[in-house]
């Protein structure tokens, strides 16, 4: 984005000074495209967390260290001189969009999505049904969620054919055993310890071409020694419009063909059975005094588009759990606007649709901005974020000569205003702190680290306000 080097802006010679509210990989793709981009700037990034990474530190399974390689790259953008990093922040309650305008001269807003969404069925409401997001919360060491999850049910259901309903059936797959080595805390080892689960049914309500798992993540399910991973022949089906995605799509080609392999292979003798299942739509979670004792599915047949219609044949799972991963929801953000259906706030290109005049003409909220799942929706990988944000920062910059200035740039200002609100931020050096803490805490185990959870631990690790 180099055409917007001479770009000029409200604030005169010093730099443009932009608040990003959320550390994940959004709000730091959006802070590296800004820098990128030439044009002097002074970047604050906000967390709500005592730590920076959002769905990285939080929503990635412990057992993928590849994709927590990613922090390597997002490391760099923090180490430059020209980012902040002020955590343990909540947007809302510590400060809002009010103050942000004395100390900024725009605001980014990149808060994700972290909450399940919903899904319409009779039963959801019964104990022994989670929303997915919750348990990756847990198993992920999330300071803000209960430090145990019930883990008695020995046969449970999982909703949705994504990676992340991968991710949850796996880690209930596994053994306790087989995920210590990761940096899991201490609370969910011997949670995972003492799981009972011995069978775990993946349930897709289409085909095997339309599941959205990436095909490096269905492979991992087998390379577990105590995962049998099992495929029935009479879920491969597909229609014109599947074969259509299998010759437009290397990936949708490389699924299908695992999971042709898995159903015709023999069943092995894996203690934890992981079944796959495809053309079966949640119907009904059946209860008795309260609990979850099974589910119900409509069998559906393909309709030559790819698309799935109900044949009117249903069966009941015996299951004790069901685990729903059908998809996050972004949750409203004070003082914007909110589309409650998409799980978004309204935008065009990143700035931050208001309405529409009289005249039919877009009106938007003054220096404001959205960039990753906020903007979009949850969809989508985490790679997919850098598009956002260079879509966003160069709508910012477009709109940079006209800005009003900050009343108050100097950096300063804002963290006196915080320290006078006795808010006991962190900083990029107390995320250097912490993370040699959880290295050391992992040491004697051979391991890279172990997670602290506390949020005060975090805290008195980090050292708050200390540069």
């Amino acid at each position: 984005m180099t055409e917007h080097a001479g770009t000029k802006s409200g604030a005169g010679d010093r730099p443009l000074r932009i608040a990003i509210v959320g550390a994940g990989p959004a709000g730091i793709y959006a802070a590296d495209a800004l820098m990128k981009s030439e044009v002097e700037a002074s970047i604050d990034l906000y967390e709500r967390m005592p730590a920076p990474f959002g769905l990285i530190r939080y929503g990635v399974a412990p057992d993928h260290p590849r994709i927590k390689g990613i922090i390597t790259a997002l490391h760099k953008v923090l180490d430059k001189p020209q980012v902040r990093l002020l955590g343990n922040i909540d947007y809302g309650s510590d400060i809002d969009l009010e103050d942000l305008r004395r100390f900024y001269d725009a605001v980014i807003f990149s808060t994700g999505a972290n909450a399940d969404r919903a899904l319409g069925v009779p039963g959801i409401d019964l104990d022994g049904s989670y929303g997915a997001a919750d348990f990756v919360s847990w198993y992920d060491g999330h300071p803000d969620v209960p430090r145990t999850w019930p883990l008695d049910a020995e046969k449970v259901a999982v909703l949705g054919v994504g990676n992340v309903a991968l991710d949850v059936a796996r880690v209930l797959a596994k053994t306790g055993d087989e995920l210590l080595p990761t940096e899991i805390p201490p609370n969910v080892y011997e949670g995972l310890r003492n799981n009972k689960a011995r069978e775990v049914h993946v349930f897709g309500r289409r085909g095997p071409a339309q599941a959205k798992f990436t095909p490096l993540e269905l492979r991992e399910l087998d390379h577990s020694p105590t995962i049998e991973v099992i495929v029935d022949p009479e879920d491969i089906d597909y229609d014109e419009g599947s074969e259509a995605a299998r010759r437009h799509s290397k990936q949708v080609d490389m699924v299908c063909n695992t999971l042709e392999q898995w159903a015709i292979r023999d069943v092995g003798d894996r203690p934890h059975k992981l079944f796959l299942h495809f053309f079966e739509s949640p119907a009904e979670l059946i209860g008795e005094d309260g609990k979850v004792v099974g589910l119900r599915t409509e069998r559906t047949t393909l309709d030559g588009t790819g698309n799935v219609k109900g044949t009117g044949t249903y069966k009941d799972w015996d299951v004790q759990a069901v685990y729903r991963a059908v998809g996050y929801l972004s949750q409203n953000i004070p003082q914007l606007p909110f589309d409650d259906q998409a799980g978004t706030v309204p935008n065009e290109a990143g700035r931050v649709l208001v309405d529409e005049g009289a005249d039919g003409a877009a009106r938007y909220l003054p220096q404001t901005y959205v960039t990753g799942w906020i903007k979009r929706g949850p969809v989508g990988l985490i790679g997919h974020t850098k598009g956002d944000a260079n879509e966003t920062i160069a709508c910012l910059l477009d709109d940079a000569a006209s800005f009003t200035p900050a009343a108050e740039p100097d950096p300063e200002a804002v963290t006196k205003f915080l320290e006078d609100k006795g808010i006991p931020f962190t900083t990029w050096a107390g995320w250097y702190r912490l993370d040699a803490h959880e290295r050391s805490l992992g040491e004697p185990e051979g391991r890279e680290r172990v997670k602290v959870v506390e949020r005060e631990d975090m805290l008195r690790a980090s050292e708050p306000h200390k540069v």
